[in-house]
Formats: C-alpha cells, structure tokens, sequence
C-alpha cells in the first residue's frame, strides 16, 4: 500500500498518518511567523515532538531558544509551563509541595501542584541550578508522575521537556550527570544565525508586532502521533545498524574502533539506539514515507548521541570534538 502505513490498522490510522504528513508545511508556515532560520533544529524537535521524546537545546543566551519552544506549544494548542532554573532553585519549586491546610476534619496534608503539571515545560538554563535540583525532573521525564509525600502524581498527557542549556564553558553552569542526560532523545544545538536571517530577526524585532501563531492541533492529536510512529515498520538490518552505531562508541568493547578507545571516556547506552529506530520512524513520517530508510537513522546520528559520547583529555588535547567522533563512527560501521 503506498504511502499508507503497513499495520493492521483501520481508516483512522490512515487518516492520522494523512494528518501527520501534511503537518510538516502548515507547522513551519506558523513557526516562521516567530522563527528566522534555524530549519533543522526545528525539523528534529518536531520528530521528538511525534516521537515522545525530550529535547535538549544548548546555545548562548539570546538564541530565541525559548522563543522556539514556546511557538511549538501554541501551535499543538499544549499547555505551557516556564521553569528557569537559578541556582537557589529548589525540587519542590519544580514538582510541588505538601502543604498543612485546614479541613472538615482538622488539618491535612494537601499536595500543591508545581509548574511541572503542564503539557510543555520548558526547563529554562537547566546547567545554572546544582545538581539536586535537576535531578526533581528525572522521575517526571521517565515514568510522566511525581512522587511525593509517599504519593504518586500523574503528569498530564502529553508531557514533553524541552530543556536549554548554556555552553558548559560559561561561568555559573553546572554539567548534567550522564543518567539526566540519557533521559533526552536529542541534544540540538542552536548556533548564531547568517548575516541575512540576523538581520531579518533585527527587522521584524524592533517593528510592530507581526501574525500571531495559530493553533494547528491537540494534545489528542499529538497522542494519535505517537501511537502512530511506533506502528511504522523497521527492516532488522536497520535496527542492527542503530545498535551497532551506538556499540561502536563504546571505548574498550570488543570491536570498538581504535581512535574510540584513544578519544572517548564514555559511549552511548542502549537508549540510543532506541531513541534512533524511534525517531527515524517519526522522520519517515513527516516524509511521508511509511518505511525506514538508512538515511533517517544517519540523520539523527549527530543529535542523539552528542550528548551520550563523552570525549577524555586526550581528544581536547588533539582538538578532537564529540562531533568529529560521531563522523568517524558513521564512516566506520557503515
């Protein structure tokens, strides 16, 4: 069946998949109203978006980071929440707290929801609070609930956390440990625009205000999405290629290449070879494909296993970047 995905679904399976297809032109027809640029950024937070998976944005301060996330949530009609982090930010600021109130029956312990209860958070400079305070999002990101006072507290449906950072070479930051890290799917990276899209954003910033975003979907629609995507078949020489890429970054293993062994500390887990089957599903479907090709996965490479490969001394010695090494595994397992 062309351009219909192979499942045994029925007419609203096939009308979903019309919908998702046709959405890549409409969605990028809103965000322009907002965003100059920045095409594969927004590209790849979308297959998250379709995907259910979390993002991670790094860029320097005034990248329109924040602008980004908020004009994906107002087009998917999704509830927005706005978290930015400090480093006097606490985890009960995040999830909520247990607070005495009095009752009917005397006093009671009632939990008060925190700004984690939305449909988008945007973690804002995530690196600027310790430690502890990021780790209030992990449970959140992994099992969509918060646990507290014994109680557990379901996040609403759906649920995404789209995470900036600053560059960890900033004063003030505080690096993400590896298991908060391979919670998000990609890790985008938002650089400074051309001299052309710069001046347009300097244009279009200091005029009147332009179009507002309309609303394209719902939180229902997205759901639909997702069911979807895991529906789209996967040859297994596909898969086999997707945890063959992220073994190949893993230093020590058996056939690891040797400049692995030589720049890398650290490899990639078993979640990115998931998160890359996953998300060139997604892909293939905003393509309007309804198979996986090699490319998709190739595509993703760079944005999923950024932040999981972790270069040693020897790599920043020899100037060697994580995304040098991803090139270098790509050219070796294919």
């Amino acid at each position: 069946m062309t351009n219909q995905p192979h499942s045994d679904s029925s007419r609203d399976d096939a009308a979903t998949f019309e919908q998702l297809t046709a959405a890549r032109p409409r969605i990028l027809a809103e965000l322009g109203k907002a965003i100059v640029g920045q095409h594969e950024v927004i590209e790849q937070i979308l297959i998250a978006l379709f995907a259910g998976g979390h993002c991670l944005i790094t860029g320097a301060p005034g990248l329109a980071k924040t602008l980004l996330v908020k004009s994906v949530a107002q087009i998917f009609h999704l509830e927005f929440r706005r978290i930015q982090f400090t480093p006097d930010l606490m985890p009960t600021d995040i999830t909520g707290v247990e607070i005495l109130k009095e009752g009917a029956d005397g006093r009671e312990l009632v939990f008060v929801p925190g700004p984690i209860f939305g449909n988008m958070l945007l973690a804002d400079e995530i690196n600027r609070t310790p430690p502890k305070t990021q780790a209030a999002l992990l449970e959140a990101m992994q099992e969509h609930q918060v646990t507290a006072g014994g109680r557990r507290y379901a996040l609403p449906e759906p649920f995404f956390v789209l995470a900036t950072q600053n560059p960890i070479e900033m004063e003030g930051t505080y690096p993400l440990p590896e298991a908060q890290l391979d919670r998000f799917m990609f890790n985008e990276v938002i650089d400074n625009l051309p001299e052309e899209d710069e001046v347009t954003v300097v244009q279009r910033t200091t005029a009147a205000a332009g179009e507002k975003i309309a609303p394209l979907f719902t939180g229902e629609d997205v759901l639909r999405f997702h069911a979807l995507v895991r529906k789209v078949p996967i040859a297994e020489d596909l898969v086999r290629f997707a945890v063959r890429l992220a073994a190949a970054t893993r230093p020590r293993q058996q056939s690891t290449p040797t400049f692995v062994n030589d720049w890398v500390s650290w490899g990639a887990g078993t979640r990115a070879a998931q998160f890359l089957s996953l998300g060139a599903k997604a892909r293939a479907l905003l393509a309007g494909r309804s198979h996986v090709t090699k490319d998709d996965i190739i595509a993703l490479a760079a944005p999923v296993l950024r932040h999981r490969v972790l270069v040693n001394y020897r790599a920043e010695a020899e100037g060697v970047s994580v995304g040098k090494v991803i090139e270098r595994v790509l050219d070796a397992v294919k």
